[in-house]
């Protein structure tokens, strides 16, 4: 499993979405199992639909993703589209993307509860992973265009703008 997550960073996603696999304890995995041995434990699942899956997600998860170029492009545009950090206090007060909000559980409710479905919006956090997460969770609640920063505030700051700070969490 543990090859499989490095070629398709999104593939514990995948498989939680279709089949329930990696979401918790009980149904979770070892980077160690391979993932026919997965594949078995669950149902015995046909290893080459989970395969076909995973690689589907994957397309659909580079779909999702935006490139710091392309932000700032729509940064420019007439249609800017809203940026949202999902880092800590902490990381968005030490090194943040100009015109980001910080979310919190009071943004999360009007998000929900206001935003228009169709407004670009924009999640980013410091390399890009679970930033991926996090739009998938507003895709999943009716947002149509909602993109992952692809490399997070990280690739902002080495191809944009480097008055942003790089930093390492410890």
């Amino acid at each position: 499993m543990q090859q499989v997550l490095k070629a398709y960073p999104g593939a514990q996603r995948a498989l939680f979405k279709k089949y329930h696999i990696g979401g918790c304890s009980s149904c979770g995995f070892q980077p160690t199992e391979t993932l026919e041995e997965v594949a078995a434990r669950n149902g015995n699942l046909p290893v080459e639909e989970v395969i076909r899956h995973i690689e589907s997600s994957h397309l659909q998860d580079l779909a999702m993703q935006i490139a710091p170029t392309e932000l700032a492009a729509a940064l420019s545009s007439s249609q800017t589209p809203r940026l949202i950090d999902i880092r800590t206090r902490d990381e968005w007060e030490g090194a943040r993307i100009h015109g980001s909000v910080l979310f919190t559980q009071e943004l999360m409710q009007e998000i929900l509860g206001k935003w228009g479905r169709e407004e670009p919006v924009v999640i980013y956090d410091h390399f890009g992973s679970k930033s991926m997460d996090a739009a998938a969770y507003f895709l999943g609640h009716g947002f149509k265009n909602v993109r992952s920063l692809r490399g997070g505030v990280d690739a902002w700051s080495c191809e944009i703008d480097k008055t942003v700070p790089r930093y390492r969490l410890e």
